[in-house]
This record gives C-alpha cells, structure tokens and sequence, in this order.
C-alpha cells in the first residue's frame, strides 16, 4: 500500500555506507528528506546527488537530515561517492542505504510489491525508483514526489518546498510560486477577527483569499 500524506514511516533498520540505520530514531524530531535513484554510476543520478552535496549549508540551516536510497551494495555506494565529488565538486556526507533486499523500496512503494532484482540488471528494471519523501519531526510524511527516469530533479524546489512546509507549521498556506519572505494565505477556517489577532493587518483578495506577512 502506498505512503500518502499524513502517514507514519515504517520502522526499518537499514544498512548504509555509514553502517546501519534505524529509520525511527534517525527521523526522530527531525526534518527528513529520504530520495532514491534507480542505480548507482549513471548520469542523472550522479547529477542529482551532487546537487544534494552541494546543499549540504541549505540543509543544515533548516536542521534536515538527508538520506538516499538505492537498491546497490554499501561498497558500491562507497565507491561512486567519489565519481559524485568529481563530478558534483562537493563531498557526498550524507548516508546512502543499501536497499538489497528491497525493504525500503518496497515499504516506500518505491517499487510495486513484487519486484523482485534480476541478474545483471540495468536502470530500467528499477525506473519507479526516483521518489522524494519529506518527512516531519513527527516521522510522518509530508510530501512525496516521483519523476520518471530521464528527468533529473530540481532540490532547489525540494528546499523551497521544506521552507514552505515548516512555513505553514506556524498555522498559515503558502501561495503558488511562494518563496521565502513572501506573503502567505490565512486559511479559510479563520475567521477574520481571529486573523487579526494572531497576525494583524491582512489583505483580502476574495473573501476565501486572504493575504498576511509571513509570521515569525
């Protein structure tokens, strides 16, 4: 069965290139992002976890941990961290679970229930395999995102997208295109002399379509 927003991540030990992990504790009380990729030492996923690296001040300031996935061995992931440095020109320090058996992709539906991995594979017996899962303190998911296999993602919006996550913990919406520091949209339970009291003048665009500055 699908994870969908407002799940509970399942409580899985998994073994990464920096030993093993315990999904619960490691998500505990933390921003999470868990990312996946259909295989090691290919382009677009070489491409992609260099961008991860190179984010690593981004991810740091919001207090987000960061883990990758794949279904490859610890001493491969070992191994192409240093193509991702190459080619990245940033150090990979975040961990990369060894997902041999499946349990992680298949908990995650990263992949359908009866995959299995067949000798000699390529990328495309694991093209499903390119989700991102923000996770909240709280281990339940927040956001989930799947492209295809020939479509690198942008982390620059998986960033925007936490910022407007935890932006609208403090009780508010974010706009489409939002970015940080711009207004943000009073939800529609809110009636309006409770508005004004939590965050003070607003500007009303429809009656449903309230605007205010982001809160502190």
């Amino acid at each position: 069965m699908a994870l969908r927003i407002n799940d509970t991540i399942p409580d899985l030990t998994v073994e990464t290139d920096r030993g093993p992990l315990r999904l619960h504790d490691w998500a505990d009380g933390a921003w999470t992002v868990i990312f996946s990729h259909p295989k090691d030492f290919t382009p677009v996923c070489t491409t992609e976890f260099g961008a991860v690296a190179r984010l690593k001040d981004e991810w740091a300031r919001r207090g987000v941990k960061v883990l990758g996935v794949s279904v490859d061995g610890v001493e491969d992931h070992v191994r192409w961290k240093e193509d991702i440095k190459l080619a990245g020109s940033a150090e990979p320090d975040f961990p990369i679970a060894a997902d041999r058996d499946l349990a992680v992709s298949k908990a995650f539906d990263m992949l359908p229930a009866e995959a299995v991995l067949p000798e000699g594979r390529t990328p495309a017996d694991t093209a499903t395999v390119r989700t991102v899962y923000i996770i909240g303190p709280d281990r339940k998911v927040r956001l989930s995102m799947t492209y295809p296999m020939t479509v690198g993602r942008n982390f620059s919006e998986i960033v925007r997208a936490i910022d407007a996550l935890q932006t609208a913990a403090k009780g508010v919406a974010t706009p489409a295109d939002w970015q940080p520091g711009d207004d943000v949209i009073i939800p529609v339970a809110v009636k309006d002399d409770e508005a004004r009291a939590k965050f003070g003048d607003f500007q009303t665009v429809l009656p449903y379509l309230r605007k205010t500055k982001m809160p502190a």
